[in-house]
């Protein structure tokens, strides 16, 4: 076991998988985005227009004994869906875990559901919700869902017997607690909160210099303090399916992984 701490997607997950370059959503804070511009593999504007790996949909994967979080860079919406589709396939065909990540269409987790069924204890589900306020959703993540549809996919994956779980990461404004009520009853495993992370700096390296969006950045930033993120620990710490991300835990002073993947 290693000494460093753990954080991002392999506190999750000790494996990441994507088969795409580029994402549709096009959210405002997004890390993976940053990343592309600063090696030079994307714009600002070239972003959203996804190219799917077709070297990764042939791809096989052996039985590994940890688990995959997938996609971790990019999402799945009904444009792509057959593309996810067929990578997932390949990951769940040798007997891996998956936990599934997404801002989730209807659409998009009614097909993986009825196409993965006898795979369902292979699946975790966890649908990133930042926000109860659909207004607040589409001024962070453009091109994602809003809160009643990504609610509806969890009541349908939940309803159709599949392991759920829910991603405050980032949380989009002071109002949490209203995801929390709304999912707690339909999520099976954890609800994970989390600040946003380098948000200004993630903003401008993603295009997104515009007065406001900087306005709502510095906002959100205010009231991710440690003093408010220390009273919604302490609101929420008997909890047991709430579950901290690093940028909270250190906050507190509750203890980093050192081991990827532990969940925790």
């Amino acid at each position: 076991m290693s000494n460093n701490k753990v954080f991002g997607a392999h506190e999750w997950a000790d494996k990441t998988a994507n088969c795409i370059n580029g994402c549709k959503h096009d959210c405002k804070y997004c890390y993976s985005k940053s990343m592309a511009i600063r090696f030079k593999r994307k714009t600002s504007k070239s972003w959203e227009n996804e190219e799917v790996r077709k070297i990764q949909l042939s791809k096989k994967f052996k039985k590994h004994s940890g688990s995959y979080m997938y996609p971790s860079s990019h999402d799945i919406h009904p444009d792509n869906l057959d593309s996810n589709i067929q990578f997932l396939n390949n990951l769940l065909v040798s007997g891996n875990q998956v936990l599934i990540v997404t801002k989730p269409h209807l659409e998009c987790i009614t097909e993986i559901c009825k196409k993965f069924g006898k795979e369902k204890k292979q699946i975790l589900f966890r649908f990133t919700i930042g926000s109860a306020d659909s207004k607040v959703l589409e001024f962070w993540e453009p091109g994602a869902p809003d809160f009643e549809e990504r609610l509806k996919c969890l009541k349908f994956a939940f309803d159709n017997g599949f392991e759920t779980s829910i991603s405050c990461e980032p949380m989009l404004d002071n109002k949490i607690s209203k995801v929390i009520d709304k999912v707690l009853p339909l999520t099976t495993d954890a609800i994970w909160l989390g600040k946003a992370n380098f948000l200004l700096g993630r903003l401008k390296m993603n295009g997104n210099k515009d007065k406001k969006s900087i306005k709502k950045a510095v906002e959100l930033n205010e009231w991710q303090s440690d003093d408010n993120m220390i009273e919604l620990y302490n609101k929420y710490k008997n909890n047991s399916k709430i579950k901290w991300k690093e940028s909270i835990k250190k906050v507190v002073g509750l203890d980093l992984p050192t081991e990827k993947g532990l969940d925790i």
